[in-house]
């Protein structure tokens, strides 16, 4: 397959040059093209010129990918990567989608213009019948690029690689499904996919909130925590009104932890640790967003032993849900509690929650199913 260049939407893609070296070599060096893709670590100039000279030359030789340069057509700079991997060359139906942008080139949408460009491009000329879409769950700012190119997410793709640790996003476009030159397109700016991509995509904040004269911080779950969790979850009312694990080890614990960093990673669920003024585990929420209502989420919370009757929980699940609200724009936040759990519901009433009624045999409850009190906060409540 002999390069090609594609011009469209202020845009240039091109062939690899060797004086593009340099600049791919300091673009590799960013930290979240290092995160997020298979780059040799430390990416060191070599690496850079024998792709320019040598990897990409062959690719398309060889017809085994198309890998184009992102140019500005008016003063030539280097803006980033875009390309075909693995083509199928069997029948030429299929290949795999990929990219990067230069760290000075972004905010400016180069990579959705330049993968809408690709994918008509390989569509139009090559004939292709589906473009696939991978990336590391997280890696939000790439999740984005692909929505708004058209693709339609449709998955995890689970690892096999334990280095990875954890599974792909995997994604499928078909012909006719890009969106025109211009347009917003899907997940586009100040939407809601678009928002919580901007805050899942980052390092899970720290919260505040005030029960009595007590200061609590609600953080990230860490290591330090997991000795107070196997502690909470092995207490006989955490085992009465929960389906946590009884006999509950610090396997479990590990689990759990490593569990609720997958579920910010994926934009899932938020897992905040309710902390004391001596920074001590004092309990912990769960924000879980639904996966068939964006706008719907349910909470779930345990309090340790050593801190109940302090108003912790309360105070901590208003400040939560008051985050939901604002930073997600939830509209509708859930709790459900086993009937009797007369504790979870004193919590939730205190936050704000309003009872709606009972709902008959909700729950299963370690083999059996149990009726659950039913409640929700709006998000006009706290208005």
């Amino acid at each position: 397959m002999e390069p090609v260049e594609i011009a469209e939407d202020g845009l240039v893609l091109r062939p690899w040059r060797a004086t593009d070296a340099d600049a791919v070599h300091r673009a590799c060096q960013d930290p979240d093209i290092q995160r997020w893709t298979n780059l040799p670590s430390p990416y060191l100039p070599e690496h850079a010129h024998t792709f320019v000279t040598e990897s990409a030359a062959r690719q398309w030789a060889n017809d085994t990918g198309a890998p184009f340069a992102i140019g500005d057509p008016a003063t030539g700079e280097l803006l980033g990567a875009c390309g075909l991997i693995e083509i199928d060359r069997s029948a030429r139906q299929n290949s795999e989608i990929g990219y990067w942008t230069a760290p000075w080139a972004r905010g400016r949408g180069v990579a959705v213009r330049a993968a809408r460009a690709l994918a008509r491009w390989s569509f139009d000329e090559l004939g292709l019948r589906r473009l696939i879409w991978r990336a590391l769950v997280g890696n939000h700012a790439s999740r984005l690029v692909a929505l708004r190119t058209g693709f339609r997410v449709d998955g995890l793709l689970r690892t096999t690689d334990p280095q990875r640790g954890r599974h792909d996003w995997i994604g499928s476009l078909l012909p006719g499904e890009v969106p025109a030159p211009g347009a917003v397109g899907p997940a586009g700016p100040g939407t809601l996919e678009a928002r919580r991509a901007g805050v899942f995509g980052r390092a899970q904040p720290a919260l505040f909130a005030t029960a009595g004269t007590h200061e609590l911080s609600l953080r990230p779950m860490e290591e330090r925590d997991l000795d107070e969790i196997i502690a909470t979850c092995r207490d006989p009312e955490t085992l009465r009104w929960t389906t946590v694990p009884e006999g509950y080890q610090y396997a479990d614990a590990e689990d759990y932890l490593a569990f609720v960093r997958a579920a910010w990673a994926a934009a899932s669920s938020a897992c905040f640790v309710i902390a004391d003024a001596d920074d001590r585990y004092a309990g912990s929420i769960d924000l879980r967003l639904s996966a068939a209502d964006p706008l719907l989420a349910d909470v779930g919370f345990m309090t340790a032993p050593h801190a109940r009757g302090r108003g912790y929980q309360p105070a901590a699940l208003a400040a939560v849900c008051a985050w939901g609200f604002t930073t997600l724009g939830l509209a509708r936040i859930e709790w459900r509690a086993n009937v009797g759990n007369v504790a979870s519901r004193r919590v939730a009433e205190k936050a704000g929650f309003t009872l709606e009624g009972t709902a008959r045999r909700a729950l299963n409850h370690r083999g059996d199913r149990v009726d659950a009190w039913v409640g929700a906060l709006l998000a006009e409540d706290l208005t």
